[in-house]
């Protein structure tokens, strides 16, 4: 199988088990670069288990992980990290006795005080999250759900990035604040950030998705255009069980 050359990520033939569970069988997923894909599907359909094989907090028993041409399958966690990638997790991985310019400060290589933080590319994502500079010498767990999913995506790209995946980024937000992630996330998007997000909205993933993956019993069950299939409600009915 030949590697596409606009692909930045690409999954094949990947297992994972987590103990005695066997959870993906034979996951093929294509990644295009500078696009946003959409990873849709039931809870339990193997999403975030697909998340954490990529970045090897889970290892493939089988198959392989491609990044920028690179196999990475039995690379350690720390070492795919240093490839400019980055992963928010769906629990948001904050530090909630640190503030959240601590937060920040943990991802931002070479910098050991907030000093030494490039100040454009500070000044840049508090211009796409204004609540991140509001509470910026708060303690991060003091804020809201939204504003800490906020602090966990600021944290995440405050070093530039190639690749970021973020595992439910819409989980509990309000309209409002769903709106403004959309809004960073085309930020990024338009920066030359190839981005992954797992979602449940499908209001959220018509608005932001160019590529979609359907996940169903641990399998890619179809891929596509985001647009081609927000305009198929049969086929969304089939897939999801759901009206986008």
């Amino acid at each position: 199988m030949t590697a596409r050359t606009d692909l930045l990520l690409e999954l094949r033939g990947v297992h994972t088990h987590i103990g005695a569970y066997h959870i993906l069988h034979g996951v093929d997923l294509a990644v295009p670069r500078g696009e946003v894909t959409m990873l849709l599907g039931r809870n339990g359909a193997g999403k975030t288990t697909t998340l954490r094989t990529i970045m090897g907090l889970w290892r493939a028993s089988q198959g392989s992980v491609h990044y920028a041409g690179r196999d990475i399958t039995q690379l350690a966690t720390p070492a795919i990290a240093t490839l400019n990638i980055a992963y928010v997790p769906e629990n948001m991985g904050i530090f909630a006795d640190l503030t959240v310019k601590e937060n920040l400060l943990l991802a931002a290589r070479g910098a050991s005080h907030a000093g030494q933080m490039d100040s454009t590319r500070l000044d840049w994502i508090f211009a796409l999250f204004p609540a991140v500079k509001k509470f910026w010498n708060h303690p991060a767990g003091k804020l809201s759900g939204g504003q800490k999913q906020m602090v966990a995506v600021a944290r995440a790209i405050v070093e530039p990035r190639d690749l970021l995946i973020v595992d439910e980024p819409s989980k509990g937000l309000a309209p409002a604040m769903i709106n403004n992630m959309i809004d960073a996330f085309s930020a990024l998007k338009a920066a030359g950030c190839t981005i992954i997000l797992v979602e449940q909205n499908t209001q959220f993933a018509k608005r932001l998705g160019d590529e979609v993956a359907i996940m169903d019993n641990g399998r890619i069950v179809h891929a596509g255009r985001m647009a081609a299939l927000a305009q198929d409600e049969a086929l969304m009915q089939s897939l999801l069980g759901l009206s986008i």
